[in-house]
C-alpha cells in the first residue's frame, strides 16, 4: 500500500445525540500507516468519532469520505465484553471472517490463518482457553486479533489499555507499534496522557471539535489541555516527551 494514500477523510463532522451536539464540525485526514491517538474528557466525542468513521452514528452534518474498498475493524473497550460467554480464543478470532464465510464450519485455510494469527500476537497456546480465563493482556491480544482475521488496513480501539496493569499497557502498546510498523494504520482513544499518548506520533485533543492536531510535543501544551479538560495543567518536558502533572488543589486534601 503506498505509504502516502489517504485511507479516510473527515470534513466538518458534525453528530449529535437527542438534539444536542457531540461533535461540531471535525475535520480530520487519516492516511496509510499513521497512528493517531484522541484524547479528551468523558463526554467528548471520543467514541462517538470512532462509530462514525464506522457508519454507526449518521452524522447530521459534513462528511466522511473513505478509500475505494477500504478495509476497517474495530476493537472495542474490554469492559463491554461478555467474558462469560461460551466460546474459546480460537473460536473468538474466527468470527472475524464471519462475514466473508460461505460455510457454517471453519475451512482449513480459515483454521490456519487463525493459527498463524494467534502466533503473531504471541498467544498461539491459548487457542484452545476459554475466554473467561485469561488475564487483561491476552484479552486484549484476542481481540486484536479477532480484528486483524478482517485484514484491515485501518484499525479502530477505543481505550485499548483501559483497566490493565503497568506491564500489560507497555505490552499492548509495543504490539501496536509492531501492527503499526508494518503499515496497518490505527486510530485509539484514550485518558491516558503520560503512559500512552505522549508516546504516540500524532495526537487529537479532542472536545466536541478539535483542540489540538499534531506531535505530542506541539500538542500536549498547557493552553491546548485547558482548552480541552477545562482545568491548567502543568506539562514538563523529560528527554523530549512531555509530562503531564494533574492540577493541585489544597481544598481537596482529606486531612486526619
Amino acid at each position: 500500500m503506498n505509504p502516502s494514500m489517504t485511507l479516510v477523510t473527515v470534513d466538518k463532522l458534525t453528530c449529535s445525540y437527542g438534539g444536542q451536539a457531540v461533535l461540531r464540525e471535525v475535520s480530520l485526514e487519516l492516511g496509510a500507516g499513521d497512528f493517531v491517538g484522541v484524547v479528551g474528557p468523558s463526554g467528548s466525542g471520543k467514541t462517538t468519532l470512532l462509530k462514525a468513521l464506522l457508519g454507526m452514528v449518521v452524522p447530521i452534518a459534513g462528511s466522511i469520505t473513505r478509500a475505494r474498498n477500504l478495509s476497517v475493524a474495530y476493537v472495542p473497550q474490554v469492559e463491554t465484553i461478555d467474558w462469560n460467554f461460551p466460546i474459546t480464543v480460537g473460536e473468538c478470532v474466527l468470527i472475524g471472517r464471519t462475514s466473508g464465510r460461505r460455510l457454517p464450519w471453519a475451512g482449513r485455510d480459515e483454521k490456519l490463518e487463525v493459527s498463524e494469527v494467534l502466533e503473531r500476537l504471541g498467544i498461539a497456546t491459548l487457542e484452545k482457553r476459554h475466554i473467561r480465563e485469561l488475564s487483561g493482556g491476552q484479552q486484549q491480544r484476542v481481540f486484536i486479533a479477532r480484528a486483524l482475521m478482517r485484514r484491515p488496513q485501518l484499525l479502530l480501539m477505543d481505550e485499548p489499555t483501559s483497566g490493565v496493569d503497568l506491564k500489560t499497557r507497555h505490552e499492548v502498546m509495543h504490539l501496536l507499534a509492531e501492527l503499526n510498523g508494518g503499515g496497518l494504520a490505527i486510530l485509539l482513544t484514550t485518558h491516558d496522557l503520560n503512559g500512552i499518548a505522549a508516546h504516540l506520533p500524532t495526537l487529537l485533543c479532542l472536545n466536541r471539535e478539535v483542540i489540538g492536531f499534531g506531535p505530542p510535543r506541539s500538542v500536549l501544551t498547557a493552553d491546548v489541555l485547558e482548552r480541552t479538560y477545562g482545568a491548567r495543567m502543568e506539562v514538563l518536558q523529560h528527554a523530549g516527551i512531555p509530562l503531564i502533572l494533574d492540577p493541585y488543589h489544597p481544598e481537596d486534601v482529606i486531612r486526619i
